[in-house]
């Protein structure tokens, strides 16, 4: 006979929900995950599980990050009464875990196809953002110091290029390609080299911060290149990950960098709240005013579109103008990361016509992705270029200038040839979508763009 899960109630209690508000918002994340099992749950659901009969293994994960999202923290199965009976690739993020162990982990779960599988239906867990506290960021560097090695090889400056160089190789090939192709590359180089080094000896505590700072690197372009192939948790996890390298490295500004990913990540997801956090987060600690001007550039746009989508007006508007400031402050020969080679003028625009637009102003928008589209050097940035005109005609579309939309998206799909991103899949998808009430009128441009997005679609995987 089962026995109530009196752990489950007494945290849905703690909701505020009913039974049958919780059922509607687990089909709510079901449906962003693609879990199947969960597309169906109702009060009748709930009501079991509260009862004691346990839900399937996918049910029970998707119960768990949405209590998590609701709470605004990390929800374990252990806490629902229901450890043991999931087959989960994890929880959330523990800031105490072993960061080698976590570093050769979350590698080999990449490059195996069924813990892939497994991780690409993963809820994105909003929970699992929750950051640690200050004391856990000041003592970070010393347990990175005195963590035990057995290994003989003394790591130094040419194991640090090394990374630094291998880091570099794949965001330009992202930016260029997309972050489908290529990512279980820099996974297995992760895996036998990234991980090699950081369990080694070094010469210098300078040298070990420098090689923690690039493996930090190495997993945040593993974790970005996961973000634009729309695998989120994974990327998430990455960016954990590498968050937590930082501060082993007691590499402020490397810090904020992926605190700003982080931000950028929950917005375009839809959390919000948590957005703002974790953009507030990537200025405080001297993140910001540690980093170089290009990067306090990139950090400081990043946070205006954070606040923007939290309904901030003024103070978007101002950190609009603060971000303008800081790059122009950046020049030729500064003393700055290689990782911030990509943010520049059509970048910044970029993300100041997405702030413009959350704030409802289409026609500032239209005229910075107009002027971020004039700026890009679209060889090389191949992806984000087609991401800003796939933007820029559904702002075109969204003020009724169908026509224009068109034209821009077809040259959206002209850039994506090449390309293999999850985003430039969701651009395609918005034409397709905004096309739609248009396609029976017999409109030569629209019939191409859909024809063309429909083409896309069924090739990008």
């Amino acid at each position: 006979m089962a026995h109530r899960n009196v752990d489950l109630a007494a945290v849905i209690a703690e909701t505020g929900w009913s039974q049958t508000a919780l059922a509607a918002a687990m089909v709510r994340v079901a449906t962003e995950t693609g879990a199947e099992e969960a597309f169906t749950v109702t009060r009748s659901h709930i009501a079991m599980w509260v009862a004691g009969t346990r839900p399937r293994s996918q049910a029970a994960v998707i119960l768990r990050e949405t209590l998590s999202r609701r709470l605004g923290r990390l929800v374990t199965l252990a806490e629902i009464g229901l450890a043991g009976k999931s087959t989960e690739t994890g929880t959330g993020a523990d800031w105490d875990t072993d960061t080698l162990a976590a570093l050769v982990d979350l590698g080999r779960d990449n490059m195996d196809r069924e813990r892939r599988r497994l991780l690409a239906g993963a809820a994105y867990s909003v929970g699992g953002l929750a950051l640690p506290g200050d004391s856990w960021w000041d003592n970070a560097p010393q347990r990175a110091r005195t963590r035990s090695t057995s290994a003989t090889h003394a790591v130094g400056e040419s194991e640090v290029r090394a990374v630094r160089d291998m880091t570099d190789f794949f965001a330009r090939r992202d930016q260029r390609h997309g972050g489908v192709d290529g990512r279980t590359a820099l996974c297995q180089y992760i895996v036998d080299d990234v991980a090699r080094y950081v369990g080694g000896s070094f010469r210098s505590e300078r040298t070990r911060q420098a090689l923690y700072s690039a493996a930090a690197e190495a997993v945040y372009v593993a974790g970005w290149m996961s973000f634009d192939a729309s695998q989120h948790e994974l990327a998430r996890r990455y960016f954990s990950l590498s968050l937590t390298l930082a501060a082993e490295a007691d590499d402020a500004a490397l810090a904020g960098h992926v605190l700003r990913a982080m931000a950028h990540q929950a917005i375009d997801l839809g959390h919000a709240r948590v957005a703002l956090n974790l953009a507030n987060a990537s200025v405080e600690r001297g993140r910001y005013t540690g980093a170089a001007s290009r990067e306090r550039a990139l950090i400081g746009v990043v946070r205006a579109r954070a606040l923007a989508v939290n309904g901030q007006r003024r103070e978007a508007i101002i950190a609009i103008g603060r971000a303008e400031k800081d790059l122009q402050q950046a020049a030729p020969g500064d003393d700055e990361p290689q990782r911030v080679w990509f943010f520049q003028e059509a970048s910044l625009a970029h993300e100041t016509a997405r702030t413009l637009w959350a704030l409802g102003d289409l026609d500032g928008a239209l005229r910075h992705f107009r002027d971020s589209v004039r700026y890009r050097k679209a060889d090389s940035f191949s992806r984000t270029h087609a991401v800003t005109l796939g933007y820029m005609g559904a702002v075109q579309a969204g003020q009724g200038s169908l026509e224009a939309a068109c034209q821009t998206w077809s040259l959206a799909l002209d850039a994506m040839k090449g390309v293999q991103s999850g985003r430039t899949r969701d651009a395609a998808l918005t034409m397709r979508a905004v096309l739609s009430p248009f396609r029976a009128r017999g409109i030569p441009s629209v019939a191409e763009v859909d024809a063309r997005a429909r083409h896309v679609l069924q090739r990008v995987t």
